[in-house]
This record gives C-alpha cells, sequence and structure tokens, in this order.
C-alpha cells in the first residue's frame, strides 16, 4: 500500500519532477497550485525522507559512444547472503553495469550493461564477470532496440489506487 503521510500535493510534487527535475521551484508550484516557499519546503521534505533519491540527467549512450547494451543473467554457485552481497558489491564496482537486480527463480542476477563496442563486452565478460567468485552461469541477450523507458513509478495507477482505497 503506498505510504498515507503523501498527501494530494505531494503525490504531485514527485509525478511533475520525475517528468522534469530541472524545472524552477517557481514552475512546479505553479503546476501544484500552491506557492513557491511551501513548496520548496515540501520538496525539502519529500528529498530527507528518501521519497525523492536524486537528480539526474538522461544522456543517450549512443551519442556518447556506448553502441551495445546488453542485459546478463548471472546465476551464482552459493545464495548465501555474504555471497550475494559480494555480487553486489563486485557489480557496484564494474562501470560497465548500469543496473544490478537480484531476482528469484533460475536466474539469481539481471545486470544492464553497456559498452562502446561488442569486443569491449566481450572482454568484460570473459575476464570479469564469467571469470568471477561464485559465478556459475551467465546468459546475455544482446539489446537491438528500446521501445520503451519511462522512469520511477506510474502516478496515475497510484492515484487510481487511493481513490479505491478511500
Amino acid at each position: 500500500m503506498p505510504d498515507s503521510r503523501l498527501d494530494a500535493i505531494d503525490r504531485k510534487i514527485l509525478a511533475e519532477l520525475q517528468g522534469d527535475g530541472r524545472m524552477t521551484n517557481v514552475e512546479l508550484a505553479r503546476r501544484v497550485g500552491i506557492s513557491a516557499p511551501p513548496c520548496l519546503r515540501r520538496v525539502r521534505t519529500l528529498e530527507e525522507q528518501g521519497y525523492i533519491r536524486g537528480y539526474h540527467a538522461d544522456v543517450d549512450p549512443r551519442r556518447l559512444g556506448f553502441e551495445v547494451q546488453v542485459f546478463a543473467m548471472v546465476g551464482l554457485q552459493s545464495q548465501a547472503e555474504a555471497d550475494l552481497s559480494a555480487f553486489e558489491a563486485r557489480c557496484r564496482a564494474w562501470p560497465l553495469v548500469r543496473e544490478c537486480h537480484m531476482l528469484n527463480g533460475e536466474v539469481d542476477f539481471i545486470l544492464k550493461c553497456v559498452a562502446p563496442d561488442l569486443s569491449t563486452f566481450q572482454n568484460f565478460l570473459t575476464e570479469q564477470l564469467t571469470a568471477a567468485d561464485n559465478v556459475i552461469s551467465v546468459k546475455t541477450s544482446l539489446v537491438i532496440r528500446g521501445s520503451k523507458d519511462e522512469p520511477g513509478v506510474p502516478f496515475d495507477v497510484l492515484e487510481d489506487r487511493l481513490g479505491r482505497t478511500a
């Protein structure tokens, strides 16, 4: 269930910032229907409470020369917490790994990787990922094209849920 401490204005602030994190506080306040000073206070509170984790530019990897995007499904030999944590730490240290998610089921982790070219990814795969301690299997899928890449959460679904429980 969504956090009930957030009122409709807080949720609108989050939805607006999720769509455009660069807008001014004055513009944000106008969009959510409050004045600028309380809007800024609400934003700061949402940041302090961890609802807003940061602000990032959405850079185009291909424009920067990263032509290859790959999803790697990784199986580990041991799923003991220490081994899982060690693998996660190793993923955080690999620059080509942009996302790392632990899964349940047949695959232990899925990694989203980017590389400038296929040979760079292949070197990472053979020299680092498959050679890492505790890795027993890696299956990769090369991204041909992306058709959707939405950040965050669908606020319209959240509002619908809240409307049904009110």
